[in-house]
């Protein structure tokens, strides 16, 4: 997402991107169709495909399509009405290929080695760069769909308090919106599968990911020198025309875009529908704010937590979701909670609660769902009531497009 000068200041508006597949309407197999799909509104394979508010974009792979917000919105209500509407007229134009756009953060029977097709035009050097150096057919590179919630910031000041908030929340977001409990057909037992593959698919050069969790560094300076010169350095051998740019490859669950003033959070897997995804994105924008507005500790303390305790709390929310017992007293007593231990349903519903106001209220039925019924990942393996075979899988995942489709949660 990008964002235009001049900067904008804390929580004056967010760039929302959400990531589809695209599927044959009665298979649900993986339909590489993106491009042609923007070649039929724009007449051309472009990129980017400007429809007013919304923007249509192409990703690695030819079967994934994202919509996103075209400048920075601090409306959310708007930009939810906005994309579920370009969702119905995507499908309405992938009608003529049989197809259609199916949500979650990953396909549960795509066979990436035989089925991937990278996006072929405009500038697909980058692309090819990245499949000589990590081989892209593979899960973690072309099965993997997320909701990309960008913060912006105006200075170092501003980015310091943003970035301590969000290391701080980022290891208990797979507990509120994990949706990838299968690949290959089967169930992985994990609940976040995408994020796993996601944090090992470029392990090749592993400073890119880091341990998701970012670094501890809270000004542009520190972070240029402790992240992205390491980036440069260890990419060099491995591109030396120099076409991939450290600042495009950095793949923690939060990246810092100084050059946009924006912080992108990279790690929530995406829903079952729009109003889904923006409730998630609503609960976490106002999570962020209570962090940044020292409502649950000062931002000092926030600073002081280190990034290896966060990467194995999220690790541990990868595999159980709702079902994560976190057993870390100051981890909870941050978000004034004085049990020991505490499942993660429960620590969300404390949070819920505590940040609950006006703005939060018109997303609260989605995320009644969630904190009731579980994870998306929880709710689909509920409904496939073990029976991980191709008719039933097909079954809940034409449920879960219709959901799509109408912008209805799956409950």
């Amino acid at each position: 997402m990008i964002f235009q000068p001049p900067r904008i200041h804390l929580f004056q508006a967010y760039g929302i991107e959400l990531e589809y597949m695209i599927v044959d309407r009665d298979t649900l197999s993986v339909k590489p169709v993106a491009d042609e799909l923007i070649k039929s509104e724009a007449g051309n394979y472009d990129s980017d495909l400007v429809r007013g508010s919304v923007t249509w974009s192409n990703e690695l792979v030819l079967h994934v399509v994202e919509l996103k917000a075209s400048r920075p919105e601090e409306n959310l209500a708007a930009v939810a009405e906005a994309l579920a509407e370009n969702v119905q007229y995507v499908n309405s134009r992938l009608s003529q290929w049989n197809a259609m756009l199916m949500p979650t953060g990953a396909h549960p029977f795509m066979n990436p080695a035989e089925e991937t097709h990278l996006w072929p035009h405009g500038d697909s050097r980058i692309y090819e760069t990245y499949n000589r150096i990590f081989d892209c057919r593979g899960h973690g590179w072309a099965n993997v769909q997320s909701t990309h919630l960008n913060l912006p910031f105006y200075d170092d000041e501003e980015f310091a308090r943003l970035h301590a908030a969000v290391r701080l929340l980022l290891p208990i977001l797979p507990a509120l919106c994990a949706s990838t409990p299968l690949l290959n057909g089967k169930f992985t037992g994990s609940y976040d599968t995408r994020l796993k593959y996601y944090k090992s698919n470029q392990s090749r050069i592993p400073s890119i990911s880091g341990k998701i969790i970012p670094e501890a560094v809270y000004s542009r300076r520190n972070y240029l020198q402790v992240i992205y010169d390491r980036i440069k350095a260890d990419l060099a051998p491995f591109d030396p025309d120099r076409i991939l740019n450290p600042i495009w490859v950095n793949s923690r669950g939060a990246i810092a875009r100084f050059d946009r003033g924006s912080l992108e959070i990279r790690i929530m897997d995406s829903q079952e529908c729009v109003k889904s995804d923006l409730a998630v994105v609503a609960v976490v924008i106002e999570t962020l704010k209570a962090f940044v507005n020292g409502a649950f500790i000062d931002h000092e303390a926030q600073m002081k937590w280190k990034t290896e305790t966060l990467a194995n709390l999220l690790d541990v929310c990868m595999e159980a979701g709702s079902e994560t017992v976190v057993d870390l007293p100051d981890y909870l007593k941050v978000f004034g909670i004085e049990e020991k231990k505490l499942r993660a349903a429960e620590l969300w519903l404390a949070i819920v609660e505590k940040v609950m106001n006006d703005r939060l209220l018109a997303w609260k039925p989605m995320l009644d769902v969630i904190l009731s019924q579980g994870t998306l990942a929880e709710r689909i393996v509920r409904a496939l009531h073990q029976d991980y075979g191709r008719e039933s899988i097909v079954g809940v995942y034409k449920s879960l497009s219709t959901c799509l489709a109408n912008n209805q949660t799956f409950a």
